[in-house]
C-alpha cells in the first residue's frame, strides 16, 4: 500500500501543477491543447542546462536538480509565446495551434538532444542522462501506517509544487489579477469595458501554463526514468487536460482527478509485481489512467462547465 502512495503522488503532483497551468491558460479563455508541447519543451531546456553544468561545471545532483527546474520554467514560458502569437496576436484556430506547437515540440527536442550530445558529449544519444534525485522523509510521521506513506521517500520536488500550487490558487481566486482573467473566460468584451487589456491577461495567462508545464515535465523526468527523452512524456499532457475537465477547470476538483489517475497507475504496476506477471505485462499499468479517464468522462461530461467564452477569438471591434 505504502509503495501505490509513495509512486502515485510521484506522478500526480507533477500532472496536477501541469493541469493547474491549464487551468490558468483555458480560465482566460484560450483552448489550450498544447500542454504536451510546453512540457515537452521546458524540460528540454531544463535537462540541457542539467547535463551541461554537470558533465562541464561539477555541480552537485541537487543543485542540478534546481537549475533544471528554474530553466524548465522558463523554457516553457518561452516556448509558450508561440502558443499565444498565433491565438492573440494573429487569432489563429486554438486548436490547431496546440496540436501543431506538440507537433512541433517532440520533433525539435528529439532532434536537437541527438545533435546536443554528439557536439558536445561525442555520442548522438537521444536522451539526456540526469543525476539521481534525492528523496526526503519526515521522522515520527512517516511512521503513522499507510498515512505516513504520504510522508515517506518524498522527492523535494513535490513539495515545491505544493507550495506553488497554493500560491497560484491564491492568485487565481483571491486577487484582482485573477478575478479579470477569470472574467476573460466568461466575458472579455465586459473586461475591455473595464479598461483592462484582455490581450495582456491572456498572454500572462498563457506563459503560466507553459511554465507549469515545463516544471511538471523536469518533474517526470527526474521521477519516472532520471532521464530526459521526448518519447516519456507521451500522452501526460492530454491526461493533464483530461483531469482539468473531470475537476470543471478548478483546481481544488483537478488535484482529486489528478491524485486518482496517479493511484491508478501506480497501483497498476504494484498488481503487476505483486502477481509476478511477466514484465511486458507492465505495460498494461499504462493504460489505466487513460482508461479512467474514458470512464470518467463518459459518466460525468454532462456536468462540466467550461469558460463561457472559452476558443472564441477575441475581436475589440464587436463589443
Amino acid at each position: 500500500m505504502e509503495s501505490i502512495i509513495i509512486d502515485g503522488l510521484s506522478f500526480s503532483l507533477p500532472l496536477f501543477i501541469m493541469a493547474v497551468g491549464g487551468i490558468y491558460c483555458e480560465k482566460s479563455g484560450i483552448t489550450n491543447l498544447a500542454l504536451e508541447g510546453f512540457q515537452g519543451m521546458g524540460a528540454f531546456v531544463g535537462a540541457l542546462v542539467a547535463v551541461i553544468s554537470t558533465n562541464i561545471y561539477g555541480v552537485s545532483p541537487d543543485m542540478q536538480f534546481l537549475m533544471a527546474a528554474i530553466f524548465s520554467i522558463i523554457g516553457g514560458a518561452l516556448y509558450s509565446l508561440l502558443h499565444a502569437l498565433l491565438c492573440i496576436k494573429l487569432k489563429a484556430n486554438q486548436v490547431i495551434s496546440g496540436v501543431v506547437i506538440n507537433i512541433l515540440a517532440a520533433a525539435l527536442t528529439a532532434y536537437l538532444t541527438k545533435m546536443l550530445n554528439k557536439g558536445l558529449f561525442g555520442a548522438a544519444s537521444d536522451k539526456f542522462v540526469l543525476a539521481v534525485s534525492s528523496k526526503l522523509t519526515i521522522p515520527g510521521i512517516s511512521d503513522i501506517p499507510v498515512i505516513g506513506a504520504v510522508f515517506k521517500d518524498v522527492y523535494p520536488f513535490e513539495i515545491m509544487i505544493i507550495v506553488i500550487a497554493i500560491v497560484f490558487w491564491y492568485l487565481l481566486y483571491k486577487t484582482r489579477y485573477g478575478m479579470n482573467l477569470r472574467a476573460c473566460g466568461d466575458n472579455p468584451h465586459a473586461v475591455d469595458a473595464a479598461g483592462e487589456n484582455v490581450g495582456k491577461i491572456r498572454l500572462i495567462a498563457i506563459m503560466v501554463s507553459g511554465a507549469l508545464s515545463g516544471l511538471a515535465g523536469i518533474c517526470f523526468a527526474y521521477s519516472i526514468s532520471g532521464k530526459f527523452s521526448s518519447s516519456i512524456f507521451a500522452g501526460y499532457g492530454f491526461l493533464a487536460i483530461a483531469a482539468m475537465i473531470f475537476g470543471n477547470w478548478n483546481i481544488l476538483p483537478t488535484l482529486g482527478s489528478c491524485l486518482l489517475f496517479g493511484f491508478a497507475r501506480s497501483g497498476g504496476y504494484f498488481l503487476v509485481k505483486k502477481m509476478e506477471m511477466p514484465s511486458s505485462y507492465s505495460d498494461l499499468a499504462m493504460i489505466l489512467p487513460y482508461v479512467l479517464t474514458l470512464l470518467l468522462l463518459i459518466f460525468f461530461s454532462k456536468f462540466n462547465r467550461a469558460p463561457r467564452a472559452l476558443g472564441e477569438i477575441y475581436d475589440k471591434g464587436k463589443r
